[in-house]
C-alpha cells in the first residue's frame, strides 16, 4: 500500500493505527510522498480519535526507523534521560558525567530552548569553544573514550518527526499525547539506548502544569518506550519552584560544576534520583553515586567531555575565567516575608526577555544573562535577602527583569515546598 488516505481514514473512524500504516506515514513524511494536507489530516485524526498504546508503539518505531538508528558495541550499558523541560533544570549537565563515572555510556542527543524553558545545548554553548555539532565518528569516539557526549541531533535522526513537528504547530494538534509521545521517543530511541529514564515535570513552570496531565504523559511514554523495546521509567517531579538556584545559560553551567564538585541542593538530589532509576533499568546497582560527586570523579568526566568537544581543558579549575559575566548585576528587592508561591513560567519568560532564551527558533541568545540566588518556597526574604540577582546586558533590561521577577513571587504563610519527586511510573 502506498496511499496514506486509507490509513488516515482508519484513524478517523476509530480503527487505530497498525505497523504497516505507521511505516507508510513515517516514510512518507520523511521522503515527501505524504503531502502537508495529508500530514495535517493524519495529525488531526490522531488528536481527535487517538491510536492507543499499540498505535503509539507502531508510530514511535516507524518514526525512529525513518532515519539513521545508532547501534553500539561498548563494554557497558548505553542509557540516557529526557526531561519535559523546566526552569533551572540543568540535570543533564551533571547526570551524564555522573553515569559515565559509574561505568555506563551516555550518548545524549539534546535540544535547544524554545519558549520559557532552557535548552541543554544553549547552556553548553556558553562554554567557549564547545561544539554541539559533531560528526557521527567523533560522537562515537567521545562516548567510547569519555563515557558521555552531549550533542545536537543531525538531520539523519527521525526525519519524519522533524516534519510532523512543524505540521503539528500549524494544524493546532500540538496537544496530542500520542503525537507528543512518538515525537519524544522516536528521537531518543534512534540513539540506540538500552535504558531510558524520563523526568516529567508538573507545576507552575512545567509544559503540562496539571498533575493529571503530567501523569497521563508519563504513563504514555513509559508504556510506549517499553513496548518499543527500551526499558523505561519516569519520575514526575516538582516544577512549582525552580530546580536550581540559577536560570540562564552560563549561570547554570557554573551551578552544575558546583554540584559536580559536591554542592548539596535539589539539583543534586534529582540528579541522584534519576541516575539511580536508570541504573536499575540497566541492571546495575546504584551504590556509590554520592561518592562520585563528592570525590570529584563525576566532575573530572565532565571536564574531559568539555575538552573533547572543543571547550577549555581547565574549565573546572577556572570557571569564572571562561564563563563571561553579565555587565549589570542587580538584586530584586522585596519586603520582609516568606515565599508562599512562585510563578515559575514567569521567571522563565524573564530570562527570555533578558536575551537568555528565544521566542522563535534560530534567534541568537546572550549566554551571560539570567537569574541567580533564586528564592525558593518557604525561604525568608527581606532587605538582607533579595528574591534573586538579575544578570543583564544593560540597566534598562535589568529594570524590566526586576519588575517581572517581583511579580512572579507571592509572600505569605503557606509556602511549604512539596516533594521533589511526586510519583514514579515504571513497567
Amino acid at each position: 500500500m502506498t496511499d496514506p488516505r486509507p490509513v488516515i481514514a482508519a484513524i478517523r473512524d476509530g480503527r487505530g493505527l497498525d505497523g504497516p500504516g505507521a511505516a507508510l506515514i513515517a516514510q512518507g513524511l520523511a521522503n515527501g510522498s505524504v503531502s502537508d494536507a495529508q500530514a495535517g489530516a493524519f495529525a488531526m485524526a490522531v488528536l481527535v480519535k487517538g491510536i492507543g498504546v499499540p498505535g503509539r508503539v507502531a508510530l514511535t518505531r516507524a518514526m525512529r526507523d525513518s532515519g539513521h538508528v545508532l547501534h553500539w558495541d561498548l563494554p557497558g550499558p548505553v542509557v540516557d534521560k529526557h526531561s519535559t523541560g523546566g526552569i533551572g533544570d540543568a540535570v543533564s549537565l551533571a547526570l551524564a558525567p555522573l553515569l559515565a563515572a559509574r561505568g555506563v555510556f551516555v550518548p545524549m542527543i539534546s535540544g535547544r530552548g524554545l519558549g520559557h524553558t532552557g535548552g541543554t545545548l544553549d547552556k553548553l554553548e556558553a562554554i567557549p569553544g564547545y561544539r554541539c555539532d559533531q560528526s557521527e565518528d567523533d560522537f562515537r569516539r567521545i562516548v567510547r573514550t569519555v563515557g558521555c557526549a552531549i550533542v545536537a541531533a543531525s538531520g539523519d535522526f527521525a526525519p519524519a518527526d522533524r516534519r510532523l513537528y512543524a505540521i503539528r504547530d500549524e494544524s493546532a494538534t500540538v496537544e496530542s499525547i500520542d503525537l507528543i509521545t512518538a515525537s519524544i521517543l522516536s528521537k531518543k530511541l534512534a540513539a540506540g539506548l538500552q535504558a531510558l529514564v524520563l523526568d516529567v515535570k508538573a507545576g507552575s513552570g512545567a509544559f503540562l502544569r496539571k498533575a493529571e496531565s503530567s501523569q497521563r504523559l508519563a504513563q504514555a511514554l513509559v508504556e510506549t518506550a517499553n513496548g518499543a523495546g527500551c526499558p523505561t521509567a519516569a519520575l514526575i517531579t516538582d516544577m512549582d519552584q525552580p530546580l536550581a538556584c540559577s536560570a540562564g545559560n552560563a549561570l547554570e553551567i557554573a551551578e552544575s560544576i558546583r554540584v559536580l564538585k559536591g554542592e548539596p541542593g535539589a539539583l543534586r538530589d534529582l540528579t541522584l534520583a534519576l541516575a539511580s532509576e536508570v541504573l536499575r533499568l540497566a541492571g546495575q546497582g546504584d551504590e556509590g553515586l554520592e561518592d562520585l560527586l563528592d570525590s570529584g570523579a563525576a566532575a573530572e568526566v565532565f571536564g574531559r567531555m568539555v575538552a573533547a568537544q572543543g571547550g577549555p581543558a581547565d574549565l573546572l579549575d577556572r570557571p569564572d575565567t571562561h564563563l563571561a559575566p553579565a555587565p549589570v548585576v542587580r538584586p530584586v528587592p522585596t519586603p520582609e516575608g516568606r515565599i508562599a508561591q512562585i510563578d515559575v513560567t514567569a521567571l522563565g519568560h524573564a530570562v527570555v526577555a533578558l536575551g537568555g532564551g528565544r521566542v522563535r527558533a534560530g534567534e541568537a541568545i546572550d549566554p551571560r544573562v539570567g537569574l541567580s540566588m533564586l528564592a525558593k518556597l518557604g525561604d525568608e526574604v527581606g532587605p538582607g535577602r533579595p528574591l534573586a540577582l538579575v544578570h543583564a546586558a544593560d540597566d534598562t533590561a535589568a529594570e524590566v527583569a526586576i519588575a517581572a521577577v517581583s511579580a512572579a513571587y507571592r509572600l505569605g504563610e503557606d509556602g511549604a515546598p512539596g516533594p521533589l519527586v511526586r510519583d514514579r511510573i515504571a513497567p
